[in-house]
């Protein structure tokens, strides 16, 4: 299918959702699913304002809450964002995905060891849930706890060994614990599944482990 194909089809769901919320402007499903396609056809105001009426209509409709919020984050409003999903965990305390929203718009404001948090409740909820694991990694070495940051990219990877970028987190997280041999293979096989590797880090991997041969 073509982009401009894509674009027809896109816009054919906006026309029949725009007539349902005309027909029915309660309809908190039909503005939340509308907001959803704006989003998509980079309709941003437009999606805000359908699912800021989603919630109106319905405070208990976390999902709105947090695809809004998530919108807000790509804005850079961290506070609005939030917000947001903090309301959506009052709905739905087990949330997961919303423990790792709230973790990512910590780290984003350089509220670390709070981020960690978020995310270590989000993978106790979930653990299934890899993008708490892949934060967690994340989290980890940026503060230089590196063993903590193998161990959550090592669970990444078990729980999705096709994902790239579990194995290029791991190899990030190897490398600073100096594991470079390990890190080098998993840097490849990040490099196989698709990832775009960093020049810079895997010229510093090979070189470390050419020393170390």
């Amino acid at each position: 299918m073509t982009t401009t194909e894509k674009q027809a089809d896109i816009q054919e769901v906006i026309t029949d959702l725009e007539k349902v919320v005309a027909e029915k402007p309660d309809n908190v499903m039909a503005r939340h699913q509308l907001g959803l396609v704006y989003r998509q056809a980079g309709r941003s105001d437009d999606a805000v304002q359908q699912l800021e009426k989603a919630i109106e209509l319905d405070n208990q409709s976390m999902e709105s809450m947090i695809n809004l919020g998530a919108i807000y984050f790509e804005r850079g409003d961290y506070d609005r964002a939030l917000e947001l999903n903090r309301r959506a965990l009052k709905v739905s305390p087990k949330m997961a995905e919303a423990h790792v929203n709230i973790g990512l718009i910590l780290q984003q404001r350089g509220e670390v060891v709070q981020a960690i948090e978020s995310y270590t409740k989000a993978s106790q909820l979930d653990a299934k849930l890899i993008t708490a694991w892949l934060n967690l990694a994340s989290a980890y070495t940026s503060i230089e706890e590196d063993a903590k940051a193998v161990e959550a990219a090592r669970q990444a990877v078990t729980l999705e060994p096709d994902s790239a970028m579990a194995h290029n987190n791991l190899a990030v997280a190897l490398y600073f614990s100096g594991e470079y041999a390990e890190a080098q293979r998993h840097l490849e096989r990040a490099s196989e599944l698709g990832y775009s590797v960093d020049a810079r880090f895997a010229e510093a991997l090979r070189a470390k482990t050419v020393v170390g041969e």
